[in-house]
């Protein structure tokens, strides 16, 4: 897989989300812009807020489609969904392709342990399709005032 950088095209991509729908990136194009954030699990603390991060926000985010990534099934989303009324779609990548092709997979260490991970990373991509911001390894705490001062310069 080539790095991924900004000012590249975003590798297109067609996954299913929490509803089993087919989601296809090259469809937004020249409509919408894409914020693709990965995080690592539903449920959890961090990604909990990060995500009601960008519930709360939704309304700010014109003429961009939001999609969360994680390897975790359609019916942990859905319950994920339920549970904190997001607006948004998210992406169910059990069999890990989405979270490769975009080199977010990963060795983490947690605790002495080595094992293979989503490094929290959003990805911001414009409505030509190209790759426009990343922000690898993602602080929850600052993270939305980031990315939408980043949507700003789009």
């Amino acid at each position: 897989m080539a790095e991924l950088k900004e000012g590249n095209k975003a590798p297109d991509f067609t996954a299913i989300d929490q509803d089993a729908n087919k989601v296809k990136l090259s469809s937004f194009r020249g409509e919408k812009n894409v914020i693709l954030y990965f995080y690592p699990k539903d449920m959890t603390p961090g990604c909990t807020t990060q995500a009601c991060d960008f519930r709360d926000q939704y309304k700010k985010f014109k003429d961009t489609v939001i999609l969360g990534v994680s390897i975790d099934s359609i019916e942990r989303h859905q319950k994920f969904i339920a549970k904190y009324n997001l607006p948004f779609s998210l992406i169910a990548d059990v069999d890990k392709k989405l979270v490769q092709k975009y080199g977010v997979w990963q060795e983490k260490k947690l605790y002495g342990k080595t094992f293979m991970g989503i490094v929290r990373t959003t990805v911001i991509i414009d409505k030509t399709g190209t790759v426009r911001k990343i922000f690898p390894k993602v602080k929850v705490k600052t993270h939305m005032e980031d990315v939408l001062s980043a949507l700003k310069e789009i």
